[in-house]
């Protein structure tokens, strides 16, 4: 079962995002135990990524004083490691390797937001499924992005590159845009930068809130 499971070009993709999971979990429980001060804005960071998205993340890591060398290849590593680990299962759920229940409801939902938002990536192939990972926009992004790519039959490595290329893009976009809201809002009040994290992070949960709203719709 395990052979079978990691013999494909995804089965070996989700134990290259396991690995990394498990190099990254390593990492912050040795820094908790060693620097917990210096650690705590990083897991921070890291759960706003996974819950609301990349703007919250990194605006909050800039809020708080970090620069790109902070910010940037954290942001990087977490969204590599959702499409290495997310992506994989449910390919391999499709074809009934492996089936875990409590990620059913979320794996059908971004199936769901694939198929959506699939037809524009159909039509443009690889170039629109760059444009729909970069986007910012609701249930985009390089998850459902690289599911879009699997269900319009890309090579998987090909579709893995397109997408974490457009991910970096993004995020190094994301980043510059950012840190200069940073610096303005530090200009005018040191506690702006926190009211200015505090307006992105409703904006973002906003979104989310709209767009699980239409897709119940």
């Amino acid at each position: 079962m395990h052979e079978t499971l990691f013999a494909s070009p995804e089965g070996r993709m989700l134990g290259l995002g396991l690995a990394l999971t498990g190099l990254m979990l390593l990492a912050f429980g040795i820094g908790w135990h060693l620097y917990p001060d210096r650690v705590l804005p990083y897991a921070i960071m890291t759960g706003l990524n996974l819950i609301i998205g990349r703007e919250a993340g990194m605006s909050f890591g800039y809020a708080s004083g970090f620069g790109h060398v902070q910010v940037v290849p954290l942001n990087i590593l977490i969204e590599t490691i959702q499409v290495l680990v997310i992506y994989p299962l449910f390919v391999q759920s499709t074809r009934h390797l492996i089936r875990l229940r409590t990620l059913e409801p979320f794996i059908t939902r971004i199936h769901h937001a694939a198929q959506s938002g699939g037809g524009m990536v159909r039509k443009f192939g690889v170039a629109g499924l760059f444009v729909f990972v970069f986007a910012p926009f609701w249930m985009t992004g390089p998850v459902v992005g690289a599911i879009i790519g699997f269900l319009i039959g890309l090579r998987p490595w090909v579709n893995l590159a397109v997408v974490l290329v457009s991910t970096y893009v993004a995020i190094s976009v994301w980043a510059l845009l950012l840190n200069e809201l940073n610096v303005w809002a530090s200009a005018v009040n040191q506690y702006a930068p926190y009211l200015l994290f505090l307006a992105i992070l409703l904006i973002a949960a906003a979104m989310e809130w709209v767009g699980r709203h239409r897709e119940r719709g």
